[in-house]
């Protein structure tokens, strides 16, 4: 049986999916938020999929979906050596050794850590601002989550489109002011964007996130889907954010995931 891992002084054990999942997070430094919860619930996985999860952070998409899908096998690949050395906690915590894996690598430098093609899946939260936009978080582990600092939109997405096999898919989630140069960026990496969600507070509130899917070279035809609405009323979530806290969107994993991931695409 696996040991429980230690935390260090400075962190915290968090619960996810309603106690289902725990997260070992630093009190100080990058700590997850609705935004990872989110993406885990947009990206569609097929049985047996294999799925990359790029800029993995404490590893609490890649243990979402490792959770989820018992035939998924979760690779998630992080630039910061504390934070890699964290995820593999948390994999440890969660017993889900057997499914998830985390390893330190580059996105700028991808070729280093896969073959090209190796996935079916690639999910991905990549740094909001752009490099020197912003108040700069003091937290060098804040600071590389939050700002193309690590490395560009453009190179996850690239990193993204070599790790894909033909017809597999990567979803994001990303600032809705961004959207223009989100989808051009998925153009220029050969993803073709198929579906995006766009995230709003309130109903009538502006949209602050937008979730979005592409297929590798898939062809020309985009979904925009309803939106997501966080609050009903102040504090008072929506059901479907209610749904997406518990973790119960989960469908069964369905066919072979080249079939069911290139279907109509």
């Amino acid at each position: 049986m696996d040991k429980k891992p230690c935390t260090l002084k400075d962190e915290t054990v968090d619960g996810l999916l309603g106690g289902r999942l725990s997260v070992i997070q630093r009190l100080g430094g990058y700590r997850f938020s609705l935004d990872a919860l989110a993406l885990a619930h947009f990206v569609r996985v097929g049985a047996d999929s294999r799925i990359a999860d790029l800029g993995a952070g404490n590893g609490v998409v890649s243990l979402i979906l490792g959770f989820l899908y018992s035939s998924a096998r979760v690779t998630g690949l992080e630039l910061q050596i504390p934070m890699v050395e964290r995820a593999g906690r948390n994999v440890v915590l969660n017993r889900l050794g057997d499914r998830v894996e985390m390893l330190q690598g580059d996105v700028r430098f991808i070729e280093k850590s896969f073959a090209p093609g190796s996935f079916d899946v690639v999910v991905s939260n990549p740094p909001y601002r752009r490099l020197r936009s912003g108040r700069v978080n003091p937290d060098r582990e804040r600071y590389l989550a939050r700002h193309e600092a690590g490395a560009t939109l453009s190179e996850f997405l690239r990193a993204g489109s070599y790790l894909l096999r033909r017809r597999g898919r990567m979803a994001l989630v990303y600032p809705a002011t961004r959207v223009a140069d989100l989808v051009a960026g998925m153009r220029d990496a050969e993803l073709e964007p198929k579906r995006i969600r766009f995230i709003h507070s309130f109903v009538q509130g502006p949209a602050e996130l937008l979730l979005a899917e592409g297929v590798k070279e898939g062809r020309k035809e985009l979904e925009v889907m309803a939106p997501l609405v966080v609050y009903a009323k102040a504090k008072s979530y929506t059901e479907d954010m209610e749904k997406i806290f518990r973790g119960e969107w989960r469908k069964p994993d369905v066919g072979d995931p080249r079939s069911e991931i290139g279907d109509g695409e």
